[in-house]
Formats: C-alpha cells, structure tokens, sequence
C-alpha cells in the first residue's frame, strides 16, 4: 500500500484541539481537506504529520507551538485610539476587527485589551502560542 510522501496531493480529515481539549477546527462535518503537500499551504507540524500515513489509517499528533503558528510576538500588539475606529464599534476583548492594508489587503485582528481611550489590538494568528492536537484520517492518496 503506498504512504505519503513529499509533494503527494491527499485528502484528510482532521480535528484540531486546543491543549485543554477545546476543538478549535474539524472537517469531519464537511468534506475533507484536500491539499497538496511542499506549497506551504499548512502548518509545518501538521504536514510532518502527515507524511508515511496510508490510506484509511488513523493517528493523533500533537505539534509544538514552534511547528504550528510560533510564540505570540509583542512587536504584533498596537494601540489604537477609540477616535481611531468607526463609531458603530463598541469594542470589546476577543473581539475580532479587520484592518486594511496600504496595499488594499485585510489584516484579522484581535482586540486584546480596552482602556478608556484606547484599544490594544493584536495581529498575532489567533492560534499563536498554543501547542495543537490533532486527530488525523488519511482518506486518500490522489
């Protein structure tokens, strides 16, 4: 039976969980994942992950915050002034903004703190900092 390799195109379904057991992510609702590997479209741990599974073989991994999306970095957290943001937003910890870039491109943002007159957002991939669990099933080989 052939394993995976390097640069193989497969199919996965994967649960992500939090070190606490917190789901964060699932496919098992949906089709799987598909996604060939060496694009860098994953995370490093999770395409290690991958590699030598056969078809139908199920296994867990847990992958090091440092093979996930790294350690949360502080040059990420700005403050913005409360004038700053539009009036209808009534901001919020944990609530979720969206910035634009010179270039016309989005920036997720996260707001991490509220003061009187200003906010402290953060730029840092929601999952920055967290080692990850997941529960992988290799569908297939394509």
């Amino acid at each position: 039976m052939s394993k995976v390799k390097a640069d193989d195109l497969v199919r996965v379904h994967y649960t992500g969980k939090l070190s606490d057991g917190q789901v964060f992510d699932s496919s098992l609702d949906r089709e799987p994942l598909e996604i060939k590997l060496g694009q860098g479209a994953l995370i490093p741990g999770f395409e290690k992950g991958l590699l030598n599974m056969e078809p139908k073989e199920k296994k867990t991994i847990v992958i090091d915050k440092q093979e996930a999306y790294g350690e949360k970095r502080k040059e990420l957290f700005q403050k913005v002034a409360k004038s700053d943001l539009p009036k209808d937003i009534e901001p919020e910890v944990n609530m979720a903004l969206m910035a634009k870039n010179a270039d016309g491109t989005e920036k997720q943002l996260r707001v991490a703190e509220v003061n009187e007159n200003d906010i402290v957002v953060d730029a840092n991939h929601p999952l920055a900092g967290e080692d990850l669990t997941f529960e992988l099933e290799l569908v297939e080989i394509k």
